[in-house]
């Protein structure tokens, strides 16, 4: 049997006889296959799935001061290894726990979670450096006194889209302690062998009275040359220490070398001997406590900076002798002077000074450094008395005081050795 059908064209369509096979069945089959033939035009993109970031597995918790810093590694990938398109939201939950017993197993995960904070995509910017994030939980007094001793644990999961959500981090817990209020007076002044710091003990934590205080640790970082800092930051002297500066000055410093802590301390008093001077260098302090054999230390105290000038002058010289040296010859008498060695290593030379009177101010005879402990006076007069004293000047220019002046006379010429 052979039916006929037109085609729009109005040619005629010779449908095969199928044996076994109803006519109708197959027309529907046909019509069908055509309609979805219709509906997937080639080259037409397919909507893809909202995309999953990859879940966090590095989430590291540790507690600064009265904060908890949190530090992670953001992922950059969804769970089916496409590349992110920008970076995805975070959201930080927070819990606490009681401490464990001994052989008591730590939960997988954080009974109670409760959402700590949202940093939209647009800000993870602000808050990573280093290839990673860092985020700053300030606690409060009742984080304290509301869970004494507790255990606070955190997770972290990001999202790229409203309604998928990576799965969450690994948790990263705590063990918090009050911590004392951060030092707001550290001091610093130059002496010529090193800067010595000051400070008031903190009293209070955020939950009362600070503990005994079982050490103090000091840090120090360097700000590269050139940075501008006021006339009034800049210039330190004994009489006149820098006052100290906000941590919001402190941000537009640039730091040459990360504060690194350079000693410790019993007192509210530490001597830093290793300066040079002419460097710039911004100090820190943190107090720190002892909980259940658990040091805690405080944040960082209010920055002092300091650039040691050298404006201290050598020693007085000593040891000045001077001694007559007879006509020889063709070489007239003339009166020579010694003097010690200046103990100081910074001391670059000598001057020395002569007058006609001993309580008259001295003229220095020497036109240029000298760079011995010792020198020939050749001209010199006949018959006169000569009165000397000598001074050390170190590298930066500064002038010591006077040695104990000596004497000498020069004999007439009738009464000098032919």
């Amino acid at each position: 049997m052979e039916i006929r059908n037109s085609d729009h064209s109005g040619r005629s369509v010779s449908l095969p006889k199928l044996p076994g096979f109803p006519i109708f069945a197959f027309l529907v089959s046909l019509i069908a296959s055509s309609l979805l033939v219709g509906c997937a035009s080639p080259g037409e993109p397919t909507a893809r799935k909202a995309a999953i970031p990859q879940g966090v597995t590095d989430l590291a918790a540790r507690q600064s001061g009265n904060s908890v810093v949190l530090t992670f590694t953001l992922p950059t990938e969804t769970v089916d290894h496409r590349q992110l398109a920008q970076p995805p939201a975070i959201e930080i939950d927070r819990d606490f726990e009681a401490p464990a017993t001994p052989g008591e197993a730590r939960p997988p995960s954080p009974a109670s979670p409760v959402l700590l904070v949202t940093i939209p995509g647009a800000m993870v910017g602000r808050y990573t450096g280093q290839d990673q994030v860092r985020y700053t939980d300030p606690l409060r007094a009742e984080d304290f006194t509301n869970h004494p001793g507790a255990i606070m644990v955190y997770t972290v999961r990001t999202r790229a889209s409203a309604n998928r959500v990576s799965v969450d981090s690994n948790p990263a817990r705590v063990r918090v302690y009050p911590a004392p209020d951060p030092i707001g007076d550290v001091k610093a002044e130059v002496t010529p062998t090193a800067i010595v710091l000051t400070w008031t003990q903190p009293q209070n934590t955020p939950v009362g009275p600070t503990p005994p205080i079982a050490t103090y640790r000091i840090y120090r970082g360097e700000i590269e040359p050139g940075t501008a800092i006021s006339a009034s930051e800049s210039q330190v002297t004994p009489a006149a220490p820098r006052p100290e500066i906000s941590e919001a000055a402190l941000g537009q410093l640039k730091i040459r070398s990360p504060l690194a802590k350079i000693g410790e301390s019993g007192s509210p008093k530490f001597q830093d001997t290793q300066i040079e001077f002419g460097k710039t260098y911004v100090y820190s302090v943190r107090s720190v406590v002892e909980y259940s054999g658990a040091a805690i230390e405080s944040a960082d105290s209010s920055p002092a900076i300091v650039t040691p000038r050298d404006t201290f002058p050598p020693s007085a010289a000593h040891g000045l002798v001077v001694v007559l040296v007879s006509r020889q010859g063709d070489t007239p008498a003339h009166l020579e002077l010694s003097w010690a060695v200046s103990p100081e290593a910074d001391v670059a030379g000598y001057n020395v000074y002569r007058s006609e009177g001993v309580d008259v101010q001295g003229t220095r005879v020497n036109s240029e450094l000298l760079l011995t402990p010792a020198f020939r006076d050749m001209n010199v007069t006949p018959g006169h008395r000569y009165f000397y004293s000598v001074t050390a000047v170190d590298r930066s220019g500064n002038e010591g005081p006077s040695s104990a002046v000596v004497s000498e006379s020069v004999p007439a010429e009738s009464e000098s050795t032919p």
